[in-house]
């Protein structure tokens, strides 16, 4: 299982390329080991935690030449894996959470296949 080091790790190198950490997703198991971990690592109160069937973290930017906004959702695993989105910026809320719901279970997906 993954460490809290290395959650540390994946968030930093996110921050530094200018990702803003917005929601973790956590199971029942990965919220009693890490919770106050990931909780102290958040940079504001403005993470979202929700419980899931996998661990991952939601992470967003500007989209590169500001025409939009980019969502990444990053496995919490030894192995590395993420699913990427932009957002067009008049995409509506419920568009953008309806996308970031199947991307949730394409990335389910691929780890109930591992």
């Amino acid at each position: 299982m993954i460490s809290v080091g290395q959650i540390r790790e994946i968030i930093a190198q996110y921050q530094k390329h200018g990702w803003i950490l917005r929601r973790v997703l956590l199971s029942d198991a990965f919220r009693v080991r890490f919770y106050n971990d990931l909780v102290a690592l958040s940079e504001s109160g403005a993470v979202e935690f929700v419980t899931s069937d996998i661990n991952a973290a939601w992470f967003s930017r500007p989209s590169q030449g500001g025409a939009g906004e980019a969502w990444e959702l990053r496995r919490l695993a030894e192995t590395p894996f993420a699913l990427f989105e932009v957002f067009a910026a008049d995409d509506d809320e419920e568009t953008r959470e309806e996308t970031r719901r199947e991307m949730e279970r394409k990335l389910k997906s691929s780890a109930a296949g591992r």
